[in-house]
């Protein structure tokens, strides 16, 4: 008997192939989500890395300037100083205030791109945001003497940080002339459309090439500049003032016909719709004496601070380490405590944390110091019960007056009534 042939088959050779494409498809997507995720995580690490050495190396490069700088406060205040001495202090003054905004540059750009940074909005007008900025380059300008062409209403009100919207202008001012020649035109304009502010900075300098234009918010770029004008510059300010408007709900862009063209910024920010408030202007008191200890690891930063202080009158004894601070807070009557954060033996946290839960022993107001500029440090500084939080260099006339404050005299005077 002839044998039979089933018509039940199995499926087609061509279902089996389409369905091992479909599973090998999705263990190639599985895959390549796996590796996404890993690279993902490894930039984020990488970044965090970065932004870590990135906050060590400006503290570090901070902490060496801070004698620098009060060793220079002390050339002014010699009696008669000669013509060039005060030159020499000048031009000691103008370089601390120049690494000091390059350090600033560094780490306000890390705190950007990290997403760290957070601003303290309130209503502000336009013009004196846009003023304030000016101020802040406007010896460059004169020493340059390039033109400054305002159009500026008063009327524009914006939602903004004052100092950190004012940064964002400053670093468009500070590109601007940096790229014009000595006498050049920069104008600066600003009007209201269509709901928003909008202000633009111009020049008819170097001007950029395509190549530039399309790379000019990335980090660390640079357009090319005269050999007469190769000013430092770390190429993060353009980066820096867009993530800040950025920050605002706003939007920057950049323009330019080509080199040897000028420049143009354009800034695009929501205006204000609300009232406004009025800010309150602090009194003066005369500058009392103060019973201060000094926390300081830095030999020659404690000698010149200590020796400003004296010369204002106050009474100074000082530590050299977060030890020895403790034991003097604990044992003497102090009126204000100035604590260098990165200490030897005892860090500054600890320091004031600790003698704030000692029973008796209390210094009405604390400052601390530190080369560490980012909001969180200052908040850390601030819960763990320093009442105020100061970044090297110091700007020695801000300290001095806060020192002397009516603020402090409060402070002072309710710990008396407390004993």
């Amino acid at each position: 008997m002839a044998k039979q042939h089933s018509t039940t088959e199995s499926p087609l050779p061509a279902a089996h192939s389409l369905a091992a494409e479909v599973a090998g498809l999705r263990l190639l997507l599985g895959q390549r989500d796996a590796e996404i995720a890993t690279m993902r995580d490894e930039a984020a690490r990488a970044a965090a890395r970065q932004h870590t050495v990135l906050a060590l190396l400006v503290r570090e490069l901070r902490n060496p300037l801070a004698p620098i700088s009060l060793a220079n406060t002390m050339l002014a205040k010699l009696p008669e100083p000669s013509a060039g001495l005060l030159n020499v202090h000048a031009v000691i003054h103008r370089q601390v205030q120049h690494l000091s905004h390059l350090l600033d540059e560094l780490l306000d750009a890390a705190s950007l791109n990290d997403g760290t940074m957070t601003l303290a909005r309130s209503p502000a007008p336009l013009v004196a945001l846009l003023r304030r900025a000016l101020q802040t380059v406007q010896v460059r300008i004169l020493e340059r003497h390039q033109q400054l062409q305002l159009d500026m209403p008063e009327e524009l009100t914006v939602h903004a940080d004052p100092a950190r919207l004012a940064q964002a202008f400053a670093n468009l001012l500070v590109n601007a002339s940096r790229y014009t020649a000595d006498g050049g035109i920069i104008r600066v304009a600003a009007r209201a459309h269509e709901g928003r502010a909008v202000v633009t900075v111009a020049d008819n300098g170097a001007g950029m090439a395509p190549e530039v234009l399309a790379a000019m918010f990335d980090l660390f770029t640079q357009g090319a500049r005269a050999p007469a004008r190769a000013e430092g510059g770390l190429g993060v300010g353009l980066n820096v003032a867009r993530n800040i408007v950025e920050l605002h709900g706003g939007k920057i862009v950049g323009a330019s016909d080509g080199p040897g063209r000028g420049s143009v910024f354009t800034v695009s920010l929501p205006l204000w719709s609300g009232e406004g408030a009025t800010a309150a202007v602090p009194g003066r008191a005369a500058p009392p004496s103060r019973r201060i200890l000094l926390v300081e690891d830095n030999l020659d930063a404690n000698d010149t601070l200590g020796q400003l202080l004296l010369a204002e009158g106050h009474s100074v004894t000082a530590a050299y380490d977060g030890i020895a601070g403790l034991s003097l807070a604990r044992t003497q009557v102090f009126d204000v405590l100035i604590c260098d954060i990165n200490l030897p033996g005892l860090d500054g946290y600890e320091l004031i944390t600790q003698l704030r839960r000692t029973a008796g022993a209390h210094i009405p107001f604390a400052i601390a110091i530190s080369g560490y500029a980012r909001p969180d440090n200052r908040t850390r500084a601030i819960a763990a019960g320093f009442g105020q939080y100061v970044v090297k260099p110091l700007d020695i006339d801000a300290l001095l007056a806060l020192v002397a404050s009516e603020a402090v005299t409060r402070f002072i005077a309710a710990a008396c009534n407390a004993r």
